[in-house]
């Protein structure tokens, strides 16, 4: 039996030049990390030559083409492995704005190599997991939630015209990453959704309005200045490029926020937040926020009819975590 364990991501600045509508057009680039939230996918033999997948439901097939679940159906195309069970867990359900089907990918991905005697490099993993999502599958997505779960760590994510992405981990001193960690914080809305219609209407926009185009450089000069502010410990700075970035953000498509999100981030605003932002495309999900410890109380006071979570950052991205001899010829 194999197991690997895949985080999620949460990212800070730069959203939406990860899309091949920006980037094939001038370098995208965000700033983003894994946390120890995550994704486990654990692969062991099938008592026959069936596939036996478990999710939040159960399929048992014959062939790989006929998977329902579409990420699996065209990982396993890969690998033409039979005889085999899956099971996935996750610490936190999709549609929560933390990356959670690019996690499942890489996982997947990861697990299904170890299975067969390979251990791939990580840009390898975020590589394929991409192709699997975006090119074969059609997704509107980018490229940073494959490359931040698969690499883990606080990392600056670059984005090039060609299809190449390079990954630099951000340097901090150890004092200044743990006073970073423990200035944000997570509050969940409540509610689940679809990123899928959200990021379709922004890659749309991302076309055609110059105004959106225009508000995604921005962001992507957002990204340079938080990675700069970080590395020189000027964390003060965090949460006002995270206010000016969630404000360019909203102006993509007018699907990513609404009045009870606005609600909720305007009170925090009030009260001690210096910025914030919605994780992921929209709609849902968790808003984080940056707010300096003396003011954390009283934020946390303020937005007590909303649940908050307890994150810290993950350093490793997706690895094995049990890996016992199978019987894989």
């Amino acid at each position: 039996m194999i197991g690997t364990r895949t985080p999620f991501r949460i990212s800070f600045a730069g959203g939406g030049s990860d899309l091949k509508e920006f980037y094939s057009r001038q370098p995208g680039c965000v700033l983003s990390t894994a946390i120890n939230k995550y994704m486990f996918i654990f692969v062991h033999p099938f008592f026959d030559e069936r596939i036996q997948i478990k999710y939040s439901r159960t399929e048992l097939v014959n062939d790989a083409g006929e998977i329902k679940h579409p990420i699996v159906r065209e990982v396993f195309k890969k690998f033409g492995i039979k005889g085999i069970d899956i099971n996935s867990i996750a610490d936190i359900p999709a549609g929560t704005g933390l990356g959670s089907s690019s996690s499942f990918t890489v996982g997947l991905l990861h697990a299904l190599y170890v299975y067969s005697g390979q251990y791939p490099a990580k840009e390898k993993l975020a590589r394929e997991a991409c192709e699997v999502e975006i090119d074969i599958l059609g997704e509107p997505i980018g490229k940073q939630d494959q490359y931040s779960v698969a690499y883990g760590g606080l990392n600056f994510i670059t984005f090039n015209p060609d299809d190449t992405v390079s990954v630099e981990p951000v340097v901090m001193s150890s004092a200044k990453y743990q006073e970073f960690e423990s200035n944000l914080l997570f509050f969940y809305l409540g509610r689940l959704r679809s990123a899928r219609e959200i990021l379709a209407d922004q890659k749309n926009n991302t076309i055609s309005d110059k105004k959106a185009f225009s508000n995604i450089e921005r962001m992507t000069d957002l990204a340079k200045n938080l990675r700069k502010s970080l590395c020189n410990g000027n964390l003060q700075d965090a949460g006002m490029i995270l206010d000016e970035g969630w404000s360019l953000k909203k102006v993509l498509s007018s699907k990513i926020s609404d009045d009870k999100i606005d609600f909720y981030y305007d009170i925090a605003r009030k009260n001690g937040a210096s910025g914030g932002k919605l994780l992921g495309a929209g709609g849902g999900g968790f808003l984080m926020f940056y707010c300096e410890p003396m003011q954390q109380e009283k934020l946390r006071r303020s937005l007590k009819d909303l649940k908050e979570y307890k994150f810290k950052f993950d350093g490793l991205g997706t690895k094995v975590v049990y890996d016992m001899d199978s019987e894989v010829s």
